[in-house]
């Protein structure tokens, strides 16, 4: 099967970085952080959802063979609630969240509206969640959002308003209109000032890594590509690593669009760095062009390396999940980490900054399936 895949193409965009901060140590279990009783909090809320099952993680056997590694896993969240993608686990926990906290207060969340800036499946886990707690949800995207993705989050009831320009335009728009009317911005990327709603978001995504250690046995993986767009995902993914392995944590490799590498960019000058957007990546989730400060303080020193990436190999990748036996619902976004680790294993300078050998197990987070139908079989039906 690995015959199919075509390697090439997963080189156009590649860069490797080293992170100058890199220096794990041990795990920073302080409040106001991903603390272990936030990440704790958010995976007894969640695992009592009616629905509620871990997804599954898919050794890749042929690509272990291919790299030379012990193995490789990929984390898939194509069924997660059925929302098809892991933003299931932060948006609708976070309006949740504020659902009891309005109740503790003697308030009611009919009373409530919830707004966020979205390229897509956050938008649409933050209209679940409002459905679920009978709150208002206004939801903006941007110019490139699919019709697809608008109407998932419409069908949940959710107000949609689209902006002319950018993710960032968007999220200018949803500020700018929740302090005129006094709304609850549920946002996944945080602010100065804006830090206990997008640590929320954050606290659900961890019990997607909580899930993978069980998976793994308890031990921590030697290699993680991390998808990143503001950085929620990857910091709440690399949290309870880091809580299991301590200063021992492997290489945590960031993922990102070179069309939109603003983690990549903050990390190699050592200061959350604005990218100004102006071509559209296929990974529509990997389209941000500014890192959240809460994902920040945990990426600096936890990274290892940055890769970024051009859109080459989503469409062949999709299709060799789809096509593998047995077959996996990966969407464009989930791509990156594979495509990453393939142009990093496909270039002797990569390969041995990123020190893969027999011993290493590689874990790839499977982000999202089909969110976007009509593209997802449009792409897999392409020879």
């Amino acid at each position: 099967m690995t015959d199919h895949l075509d390697i090439a193409a997963t080189a156009a965009g590649f860069t490797i970085d080293a992170n100058p901060s890199h220096a794990p140590g041990p795990f920073q279990n302080r409040a106001g952080s991903l603390d272990d009783a936030v990440m704790r909090a958010a995976a007894d809320e969640i695992t009592g959802w009616a629905g509620y099952v871990p997804t599954p993680l898919h050794d890749l056997p042929e690509i272990a063979e291919r790299l030379g590694v012990k193995r490789v896993v990929f984390k898939d969240e194509s069924a997660r609630f059925g929302l098809g993608s892991f933003k299931a686990l932060g948006g609708a926990y976070a309006v949740a969240h504020l659902a009891k906290q309005a109740e503790a207060a003697g308030g009611s969340i009919t009373d409530v509206t919830v707004a966020t800036a979205t390229d897509g499946n956050h938008g649409r886990s933050v209209s679940w969640g409002a459905s679920r707690a009978g709150c208002k949800a206004k939801i903006y995207i941007h110019a490139h959002v699919s019709k697809a993705r608008e109407e998932a989050m419409a069908a949940f009831g959710a107000d949609v308003i689209r902006i002319n320009g950018n993710y960032e335009a968007s999220l200018a728009a949803c500020k700018e209109d929740a302090a005129a009317h006094g709304w609850q911005i549920v946002s996944d990327t945080s602010w100065p000032g804006y830090t206990e709603v997008p640590l929320t978001v954050m606290a659900g995504y961890t019990l997607m890594a909580r899930e993978a250690l069980d998976q793994l046995g308890g031990n921590a993986p030697s290699h993680a590509f991390l998808p990143v767009g503001v950085g929620g995902l990857a910091a709440g993914l690399i949290a309870p690593l880091w809580q299991a392995a301590g200063a021992g944590l492997g290489k945590m490799i960031s993922v990102e669009s070179h069309m939109s590498a603003c983690m990549r960019d903050s990390l190699v000058a050592g200061a959350p760095t604005l990218v100004d957007i102006t071509e559209e990546t296929l990974m529509a989730g990997l389209s941000c062009g500014e890192v959240s400060t809460l994902a920040w303080e945990i990426m600096k020193p936890t990274v290892s390396h940055c890769i970024t990436i051009g859109d080459d190999a989503v469409a062949p990748l999709m299709r060799w999940f789809h096509r593998r036996t047995p077959s996996i619902e990966a969407g464009e976004c989930s791509t990156s980490g594979l495509a990453a680790c393939l142009a990093a294993h496909a270039d002797p300078a990569a390969r041995e900054q990123l020190g893969f050998d027999r011993d290493s197990v590689i874990l790839l987070a499977g982000t999202e399936g089909a969110t976007d139908p009509e593209f997802y079989q449009r792409t897999i039906e392409a020879a």
